[in-house]
């Protein structure tokens, strides 16, 4: 331990005395990350621009990568001995632990096979339900009712609300692997200050949802191409009590998928085209997010990337230069749409209804289509060998 800088001392080896240790305070994580960033800059390794937690390198014969979550990182490249220089390195430096290769990452499960890499929360998952009582428990097979739509009700109060903002935590750390739940788990989060009896009997039921298959992730295929493509979809006046509408988009990277999203509008739409359009724009921003993070990867499209939309206002108002009285509210995501279709950043074709991935990010679905919707976005449980064929 040094004396901080402008301390003078009069005896020789004489320090300070430690009063409180910086572990687990605020501080402390920036710290450690600011020294692991002036560390791994020092090796060759630049600082991404589209995710601030990702490091690469590239040199004439190799590329690595490095991902930091606090004091956790994965470690990936093209060449072993560059890895293991640099797990030498930061063993020097840091003293780190090295759990060889990645099986499993806060609460993530990695599997690897010829085919590609699988990634689920089988065990977070199996001790959710463990601690609500539902581990033997009879399952369904949506996570929410098609017919009802969860509100704010007159009924009384959930007894424990601790509770139940604890399971909706869970529930939303819980979609980083399982994008049939992330509308579910939205509409369940907008109740965490005042939950109703009839909310927790909905978030037992998206638990039973759970007990039918615990292990079912996400698939990346080794077969799959750069080709980067997104389905946008909104559903107009989808909140009962605020008459917002909810939105929500899918992105594939050839037909891995990688990145989704359910969110109810900050505003009211006045039509289901204003609907459709703003989340159009909100999925043309994570499109050119996912092209800056290619960028950084040194990864580039094979094709240009595809947005598809089902609704043919939107499609029109996004072709259409001439601003009408009737949309010039909708300015701002105009010049957004527009402004990246003429620069050629995308590509916005339409999508037939039955055809669109992204409608299960936006209301609750009947068991023939919800499940429909999920065999378009790819997901798998590996523990059940007729579900990864193909």
């Amino acid at each position: 331990m040094k004396l901080p800088q402008g301390v003078l001392s009069s005896k020789v080896g004489q320090v300070c005395r430690l009063n409180k240790s910086l572990y687990g305070l605020k501080q402390a994580s920036r710290q450690w990350f600011e020294k692991l960033t002036t560390f791994l800059q020092a090796q060759g390794f630049l600082h991404a621009h589209a995710d601030h937690t990702l490091f690469t390198k590239t040199d004439s014969s190799s590329f690595t990568a490095i991902l930091v979550y606090v004091d956790d990182i994965i470690l990936t490249g093209t060449s072993l001995s560059m890895i293991n220089f640099l797990k030498k390195s930061l063993d020097d430096t840091f003293h780190i632990k090295d759990l060889g290769q990645l099986k499993f990452f806060l609460g993530l499960e990695v599997a690897r096979s010829s085919k590609g890499i699988s990634l689920c929360q089988r065990k977070y998952c199996l001790e959710l339900l463990h601690d609500a009582g539902l581990a033997g428990c009879k399952p369904v097979s949506t996570p929410l009712d098609a017919s009802s739509r969860l509100h704010q009700d007159g009924g009384s109060i959930f007894s424990d609300v601790t509770a139940y903002r604890r399971l909706v935590g869970r529930l939303l750390y819980l979609t980083n692997t399982r994008p049939d739940i992330a509308f579910a788990t939205q509409q369940l989060s907008q109740f965490m200050s005042s939950p109703t009896e009839s909310h927790c009997k909905d978030a037992l039921r998206f638990l039973r949802y759970l007990k039918q298959s615990p292990a079912r992730g996400i698939f990346l295929s080794q077969a799959s191409d750069l080709q980067l493509s997104g389905f946008s979809d909104a559903d107009w006046g989808g909140c009962v009590d605020t008459r917002r509408s909810i939105s929500g988009y899918c992105f594939f990277i050839g037909q891995s998928l990688v990145s989704w999203k359910a969110k109810k509008h900050l505003t009211v739409s006045c039509s289901s085209a204003e609907a459709e359009y703003h989340a159009l724009a909100s999925a043309t921003r994570e499109l050119q997010w996912l092209c800056f993070l290619l960028h950084d990867l040194h990864q580039h499209p094979s094709r240009l990337p595809v947005l598809y939309c089902d609704s043919q206002s939107a499609l029109h108002i996004s072709i259409n230069p001439v601003f009408h009285g009737r949309n010039k509210h909708l300015d701002i995501d105009c010049h957004l749409v527009r402004e990246k279709l003429q620069a050629g950043v995308m590509r916005l074709l339409p999508v037939y209804s039955q055809d669109q991935a992204a409608d299960v990010f936006t209301k609750a679905l009947g068991p023939r289509p919800f499940h429909s919707c999920l065999s378009k976005l790819g997901l798998i449980n590996i523990y059940q060998p007729q579900a990864c064929g193909g």
